[in-house]
């Protein structure tokens, strides 16, 4: 069954307008047809099954059957991630969004090559596309956000929100996931992940994260590339806590 994200005008009673794009690809691509059924969701929480009334340069529908989204963890994770070369970036969105993040924010660091005044509207137009068609293909019931880049204080302003912070770090005393994770015993509702651009954190960036509030942990004995470390580490938070099965 195809997913498809529409925005709050292409609702209207119980008919389903699609955009422009998404009309494309079920015609074109797809080669759907009237009386077809596929799944709408609204974005904030809700989805409905469809059944395709006309196909043209208009893709309409008729809802047939509304339930609450499935495919949400129910622990919100943003991941902070240090700026990447644009591939490498592009494939943590994705790739993250199919795990389960639910916020991206990109962050400027010492060791980041790109930077903030490099990310322009339309790039992020792009990436709000990526997560888009990722959330679609891996049945998410959100788009996860994708915020503007931030400095390094910034960044670290903003971990007294979070229930948990969480760095990654390859040197110095770490904590293994599981033992950071749950202190206290409790589920923590929100997490912030902190992960390093190509050249890692620098000693000084790890402290102020812990200086903030934020645990060094290690993902493991091997050193793992920043894109690969941006998608284990939401993962094995979530499967730790008991988020990966709906």
């Amino acid at each position: 069954m195809h997913h498809f994200f529409v925005a709050k005008s292409g609702f209207e009673g119980d008919s389903v307008r699609l955009g422009a794009e998404q009309a494309h690809q079920v015609c074109h691509v797809l080669r759907l047809r009237a009386g077809d059924a596929i799944v709408v969701l609204d974005g904030a929480g809700s989805e409905f099954d469809v059944t395709l009334t006309s196909i043209g340069r208009e893709v309409l529908g008729r809802i047939v059957g509304t339930r609450q989204a499935t495919g949400e963890p129910g622990v919100q994770v943003a991941l902070f991630q240090g700026l990447l070369a644009r591939e490498k970036f592009e494939w943590v969105l994705q790739k993250g969004t199919e795990v389960g993040v639910a916020r991206f924010v990109p962050v400027q660091t010492e060791r980041t090559l790109l930077r903030a005044r490099h990310i322009d509207d339309r790039k992020l137009i792009r990436w709000q596309r990526i997560v888009a068609e990722a959330a679609e293909q891996s049945h998410r019931g959100r788009v996860p956000q994708i915020e503007e880049a931030i400095t390094w204080p910034q960044a670290l302003s903003q971990l007294g929100g979070f229930d948990r912070a969480l760095i990654a770090s390859t040197s110095g005393e770490t904590l293994a996931l599981n033992d950071a994770l749950r202190p206290d015993g409790k589920t923590p509702g929100s997490i912030a992940l902190l992960i390093g651009p190509e050249g890692g954190f620098s000693d000084a960036e790890t402290a102020q994260a812990r200086d903030s509030g934020a645990v060094a942990v290690t993902l493991g004995p091997r050193i793992l590339r920043t894109e690969t470390a941006a998608i284990v580490a939401p993962a094995l938070v979530l499967h730790i806590l008991g988020q990966t099965q709906s």
